[in-house]
């Protein structure tokens, strides 16, 4: 799974990176080293052109009754996508790529869980493949979004956990969140390990607390505590 990430970057070094023409809400975007579910962050999408909005970490799907289902829904396994009632409907028009320049997995060996933490080796982002959907209260409350897609990991990391987050490189992402001619099937394969280069390294267990938030957070020990 994909239960914790970062986006440490610079608002305009993510702009010319992933080509992005609109940015919304620009002043609420804060550079994280500790991103949780239920946290707001930037999520690429298309209308036209390359569009990012902020969205909250867990999918409330637009018919849900109860927008607490969304801490259930961070991830979504890509495998079984088309049979999920809170993701299938969503393959087709809402697809969107999430905004990360790393992430943090667990490795469990008995009863120690230790903390490693995944980004690119030339330090460039991460586009993480997700769903997204816009909830409605009775009362008038509006939320948008969205879940993380996972897959297999790729394997020389997969002694570290057996699902990775979906990484897709940069020229396959307008096939994600566009909509064209494609075929879903087509589209899908999209979702498989990441077949380049990851760099990765053991950190503390600050990061098991989201509100620790700062460099320590990502920075390698040998003496985790």
């Amino acid at each position: 799974m994909c239960g914790r990430k970062t986006l440490t970057r610079d608002m305009q070094s993510i702009i010319e990176e992933l080509a992005i023409e609109e940015w919304m809400d620009t002043e609420n975007y804060y550079p994280s080293y500790n991103i949780a579910p239920t946290q707001i962050t930037p999520i690429l999408g298309y209308t036209g052109k390359r569009i990012v909005k902020l969205m909250r970490w867990g999918l409330i799907p637009s018919w849900s009754k109860n927008k607490s289902i969304g801490a259930k829904l961070i991830n979504a396994r890509s495998e079984t996508l088309l049979e999920k009632p809170s993701f299938r409907d969503l393959v087709s028009r809402n697809r969107c790529v999430v905004i990360t320049d790393g992430y943090y997995e667990w490795h469990k060996e008995g009863e120690i869980k230790t903390p490693y933490y995944l980004h690119h080796p030339d330090q460039k982002l991460l586009p993480m493949a997700g769903l997204c959907d816009t909830w409605k209260s009775i009362e008038g409350e509006k939320i948008l979004s969205y879940t993380v897609i996972t897959t297999e990991p790729a394997n020389e990391i997969s002694f570290i956990h057996n699902r990775m987050p979906v990484i897709l490189k940069s020229n396959d992402i307008d096939r994600w969140i566009q909509h064209g001619n494609e075929s879903i099937r087509d589209t899908l394969n999209l979702l498989k390990p990441y077949s380049d280069e990851l760099q990765y390294h053991p950190v503390s267990t600050l990061v098991n607390s989201p509100k620790n938030n700062s460099e320590q957070c990502i920075q390698q020990t040998d003496n985790l505590f």
